[in-house]
């Protein structure tokens, strides 16, 4: 295929897995906080003495852009005898907490407790920031008591930032809890806070609301951005209404908001869900002629749909149209892809795949590896899977929640559910909350072993990990229940 010569095979790299470094739970005495210091003054140190607004503004520039740099000027502020501003450790921590290092976060914040600093909401909220973004919703928990604990009060930003995250994992009642602090503390949502509210109403099958919040939001006089559009389409596509959803598509061009690369993708996947292809190559067509070239993610919907349906001329149709259109470098992740779903066993082993891509000096990024597991996982290559994973803790890339969804999503589709359950086990040992995704790819791991009684149990424990069960959750509860029914058992 025409799609191999895209990409040169180069041997693969030597596997090397780091050690994996385990999660540190509650407080951190001051002992952490002395270990933060030395590894942060590790390597040759300048250490000329410099006016305390320099130490103060170099922290805060070096923050975001030269961690490494920011960590050892803090070290030789402190042995000057000399502390940083708190807008200082405020942007240090928040680089900390975003970095992963939330360990680190946590002992800045506790150096400023034990200096008398009084750490404001700024600084609790960078830490809040980076548990929240890891998914360590338990920690976020214990993190908001030690914040009441200091008597520091909440803010918009606080509260932003926890509707986000249930949101995002499922926690309905925290979510309308959050919505009920705004409402009684006078907090109006902005144009982000209803996005997330759309996300919420497609999460739990409540489509019907969120043609009630367009109404809202034109009476409040919110305007209507690409995002809100994006989730209202989204919403609409995933509960079937795809004439709803080309509709909101129709009113976006004609108020003047540009679809973007995600109002694509929805349009995309929705309709490729249905089976209606047709519909869907043509909103392809129409993206690319827009100049934008489609997530290989979405790739893979469209090429693993025209697979099941034997259509691999028409795949092959649709990379060359591509090509003909002038691919960006990524164009050798399509052609791995293809060649994947082709099922020409070029690059049926991850090690050669990503090695191929190393060849043509590709930016190998966390998304980059979610495709190609995702492209594994889908056809339950789990072995594949999991040296994707692998390779990508070689790559000094720590695999997320995401990431692990799909490892599960592959035992599952091989029919091996003791290892997707395995993998759940991981997720929870690691301080990582499992989301509603994890819970119903698990449940239909179950259902494909014809285990229906670990269905109901799974179900259960999502509820109890305060995730609200969607709509699939509950159809795949109902079918094990009415299987159980028959063969003479009663699910609990």
């Amino acid at each position: 295929m025409d799609a191999y010569y895209l990409v040169r095979l180069c041997p693969p790299p030597p596997l090397q897995l780091p050690p994996t470094l385990p999660l540190t739970r509650g407080r951190h005495d001051r002992r952490a906080a002395g270990a933060f210091v030395c590894r942060a003054t590790a390597g040759p140190v300048d250490h000329q003495e410099r006016p305390w607004e320099s130490y103060d503004r170099g922290i805060q520039s070096h923050a975001s852009s030269d961690l490494a740099c920011s960590l050892r000027l803090l070290a030789d502020m402190q042995a000057a005898g000399l502390r940083p501003s708190s807008v200082a450790y405020a942007r240090l921590i928040r680089a900390l907490a975003r970095a992963g290092r939330t360990l680190e976060a946590e002992a800045l914040l506790l150096e400023m407790r034990r200096l008398e600093l009084r750490p404001d909401a700024a600084h609790y909220n960078a830490l809040l920031e980076g548990l929240l973004s890891r998914a360590h919703l338990r920690l976020a928990d214990r993190l908001l008591l030690q914040m009441a604990d200091d008597g520091v009060a909440r803010n918009r930003r606080t509260y932003m930032l926890l509707l986000n995250a249930y949101a995002r994992a499922g926690r309905l009642n925290d979510s309308w809890w959050v919505l009920g602090e705004l409402k009684r503390r006078g907090i109006r949502l902005d144009t982000a806070g209803y996005s997330t509210l759309v996300r919420l109403y497609r999460d739990n099958g409540m489509w019907k609301k969120a043609t009630d919040l367009i109404m809202e939001m034109q009476e409040l006089g919110v305007e209507l951005d690409v995002k809100i559009y994006n989730g209202l389409i989204d919403t609409f596509g995933k509960y079937g209404q795809l004439a709803d959803a080309r509709r909101v598509f129709d009113k976006m061009s004609a108020e003047g908001v540009k679809p973007d690369i995600t109002t694509w993708n929805s349009l995309i996947r929705w309709h490729c869900r249905v089976g209606n292809m047709k519909r869907a190559l043509r909103f392809f067509a129409a993206m690319q002629e827009e100049g934008m070239y489609p997530d290989p993610k979405m790739f893979v919907t469209i090429i693993s749909r025209l697979g099941e349906q034997g259509k691999w001329d028409e795949i092959k149709k649709l990379f060359h149209g591509m090509r003909n259109r002038g691919l960006k470098e990524s164009g050798a992740v399509y052609a791995v892809l293809v060649d994947i779903y082709g099922q020409y066993g070029h690059f049926r082993d991850a090690r050669d795949c990503v090695a191929a891509l190393k060849a043509e000096n590709l930016q190998l990024s966390p998304s980059i590896f979610c495709v190609l597991a995702n492209a594994y996982a889908q056809q339950g290559l789990c072995e594949q899977t999991v040296n994707v994973l692998q390779l990508m803790e070689a790559e000094g890339i720590e695999p997320n929640l995401v990431m692990l969804n799909l490892l599960i999503n592959a035992f599952g589709t091989a029919g091996r559910h003791l290892e997707a359950l395995a993998v759940l086990q991981h997720i929870k040992d690691n301080g990582m909350s499992p989301d509603v995704v994890t819970y119903t790819t698990l449940m239909k791991a179950f259902m494909r072993a014809k285990k229906f009684e670990k269905v109901s149990e799974v179900y259960k424990e999502m509820e109890r990990g305060g995730c609200t069960p969607d709509r699939k959750a509950r159809e795949m509860l109902n079918d094990a229940a009415v299987i159980l029914e028959q063969r003479g058992y009663k699910m609990d």
